[in-house]
């Protein structure tokens, strides 16, 4: 290394000192790992997939709106493709179908399950720590390699996620894996790897949109800076990339945009039938301006659909839980690492891949705190994997740097801040286990007592380390195993003891009441009220009660029965009000339902123009009341909770004209509707 020593503070020129082997070679460079690691590793993976596999059916369909998009796939090619909520490929679900093929393939080949369509999620999150584990140590060694898959593994979101099958798990997956192709990439400067992080961006695209090319700005800086050819050449391979993206998003997009409307389904989450205006507008900007037509929220803190935008949106109650119990020793790591080397020339290595996840954990965090539309504490699991890197990365440097007594400051202060701060999340559950608030605190203090102390005896560095590795994962273990020992179901789980999701298992804790004044309906939710009522937007309610906006329906025998009872005969088995509500009928009968208006109820899918020719032709068996467009809309005296941004009324023009055309009966507690009766 060329730093001059004398151009630096005495400390951080002494931990310099000390990091100056960390100038890490190539792999055929690098002298063989200790023994140790490899059964490390290996014993990583198993243990990362005993957590999130294990007990993995009590979920059930977890959420059932994208179970009934993979059993649909599961059976039409067509379904599979566009991403169709039903086999009959009446309308699309509300982001692109990658993460679907995953499931709907699963089923094809095992059957329709709970287990079927989960554990595509878990091997993904076992992947995506082997992929950070193999990220982090090629340049950073397999030790900081173990320590940032751990620490990933151990995520409560990521267990959470990775446990479940929303998106996510795919587009973490997918991020990093082009964070592993963009490290091959600057150590050679090579244009080949630098295609495949575009590639693997641009798969995360066909995932979740937008939300995948949060990373590009920091990947291209850091290209642009760091990779050892000449800045025309880093200049041609970024746009390569950016190509790559494009090519790799582009073609279902193009696919989907050319196809006649008449000749697949409707695009779910737009209100003009194109995909366009679902990636940039309720998929897409919107996320960031809340201005997302046919949404729904409730009027949150300072006016914000969703709470009230800040720096510290990570740090709060309701988010901290999930994510934010290493983010201050990311963030540190993230500053020592940089100021450690910035003498160094400028491919250093050190500091490219301090760049790399500091650049992803610093820009996805801006604006997940500052969206003002739809956002939800489980997309938090985009930070794991930049948090998990940098806490590896600087630990091991830091570690490594041990004899300076700046790094022994920085690591005893990390740790014990650390530990402290996790004290802070863990009193959000004060009932919890409350011996394990002064077990962090107590670790904490000892660890940093040893690593001030330094290598005064022999087995302190051993007692030190262990203390420091305990005192910073203790605490968000915890919380993963509970999360992994619950079931999580609805469209907004949550990870540990406080869970306020929506759904069986979602609501779990104490903190349910949090729905009141962000979900709930004006004036709040009645108080004591966790659980919402059946047939509205909560739970299944008894007897086979109907779902809603964020929970599937659970259909009792005889409702089955009615749907099944000459099935073959039409289309859709039956129609109902918003996906989640069709979605339960569906996974129950494994026939098609039709879920008009889609997620919201909000989109124009169909008209009632539509709907009526259906009817009259005879294509829709049922319709099954009890959904209901779920929005007071705003200024209006609507039925179901939140406000609407807009939209299409055409479902409840639809509910209306049923009720009003045709007789009602009651099966198993539902209120249906034989479409093919007399009107």
């Amino acid at each position: 290394m060329t730093t001059d020593r004398h151009t630096l503070p005495p400390l951080v020129g002494q931990a310099e000192a000390h990091v100056a082997h960390a100038d890490v070679d190539l792999p055929e460079e690098r002298t063989a790992d200790a023994t140790w690691i490899r059964p490390a590793f290996w014993g990583l993976l198993v243990a990362t997939a005993i957590l999130y596999m294990w007990g993995l059916g009590a979920s059930g369909w977890a959420n059932d709106f994208y179970s009934a998009a993979a059993q649909a796939g599961s059976q039409s090619w067509k379904a599979l493709f566009f991403g169709a909520s039903d086999a009959a490929n009446s309308i699309t679900v509300d982001k692109p179908p990658l993460s679907l093929w995953a499931m709907a393939l699963s089923v094809r080949i095992f059957g329709l399950s709970s287990w079927s369509i989960l554990i595509p999620q878990a091997l993904m999150g076992v992947a995506s720590v082997g992929v950070l584990y193999a990220t982090v140590r090629r340049w950073f060694g397999a030790p900081a390699g173990l320590l940032a898959g751990a620490v990933l593994a151990l995520t409560p979101v990521a267990t959470l996620m990775f446990r479940f099958n929303n998106p996510d798990a795919l587009l973490v997956l997918l991020l990093v894996v082009a964070a592993y192709a963009l490290v091959r990439a600057l150590e050679t400067g090579s244009v080949r790897w630098m295609v495949g992080v575009g590639t693997a961006i641009g798969f995360g695209f066909l995932t979740k949109m937008l939300q995948a090319l949060v990373v590009v700005p920091g990947f291209a800086i850091v290209y642009l800076i760091a990779a050892p050819v000449v800045l025309s050449a880093r200049v041609r391979h970024v746009l390569a990339a950016g190509l790559a993206m494009v090519l790799s998003a582009g073609w279902w997009v193009a696919i989907v945009e050319l196809t006649p409307a008449s000749m697949r389904p409707y695009v779910g989450g737009s209100q003009n039938n194109s995909v366009l205006e679902l990636i940039f507008g309720y998929n897409g900007f919107g996320r960031l301006t809340g201005n997302e037509t046919g949404s729904v929220g409730g009027g949150g803190p300072g006016g914000a659909m969703w709470g009230t935008p800040s720096w510290h949106r990570m740090f709060d109650a309701s988010w901290a839980g999930q994510i934010a119990w290493l983010i201050p020793a990311a963030l540190v790591g993230f500053v020592v690492l940089m100021v450690m080397r910035r003498g160094a020339p400028r491919t250093d290595r050190i500091r490219a891949g301090a760049m790399v996840w500091g650049g992803w954990l610093v820009v996805t965090q801006i604006v997940f705190s500052f969206g003002k539309g739809i956002i939800h504490e489980y997309y938090a699991v985009a930070l794991a994997p930049a948090i998990a890197a940098l806490v590896g990365m600087a630990g091991v440097q830091l570690w490594n740097a041990r004899r300076a007594i700046a790094a022994r400051v920085v690591m005893a202060g990390t740790v014990f801040g650390s530990a402290l701060y996790a004290r802070s999340i863990l009193d959000n559950a004060a009932d919890w286990h409350p011996a394990l608030q002064s077990g962090v605190v107590m670790l904490g203090l000892v660890a940093a007592g040893l690593l001030l102390a330094g290598d005064s005896w022999h087995r302190t560095p051993v007692i030190a380390g262990t203390a420091a590795l305990a005192a910073l994962l203790l605490a968000p273990a915890a919380y993963s195993l509970q999360t992994a020992s619950v079931p999580h179901t609805g469209a907004i789980p949550t990870a540990g003891p406080r869970s306020v999701g929506f759904g069986p298992g979602g609501m779990g804790g104490p903190r349910g009441a949090g729905m009141q004044g962000r979900f709930a309906p004006p004036g709040g939710m009645p108080t004591g009220q966790l659980t919402p009522p059946a047939g509205q937007f909560g739970g299944p309610g008894g007897g086979g009660g109907a779902g809603g906006l964020l929970s599937g329906s659970r259909p009792s025998d005889e409702v089955v029965a009615a749907l099944r009872d000459k099935a073959d005969a039409y289309t859709w088995a039956a129609a109902t009000v918003g996906a989640n509500q069709a979605a339960g009928y569906q996974l129950a009968t494994e026939l098609p339902v039709m879920p008009i208006g889609g997620f919201n109820g909000s989109d124009p899918a169909p008209t009632l123009a539509e709907f009526k020719a259906l009817v009259q032709a005879g294509k829709i068996h049922w319709f099954i009341g009890g959904g209901g467009q779920m929005s007071w809309s705003v200024g209006g005296d609507g039925g179901g909770f939140g406000n609407q941004m807009g939209g299409s009324q055409a479902a409840s023009q639809i509910a209306e004209w049923v009720s009003s055309t045709f007789t009602a009966t009651t099966v198993g507690n539902v209120t249906m509707y034989d479409l093919t009766g007399a009107a």
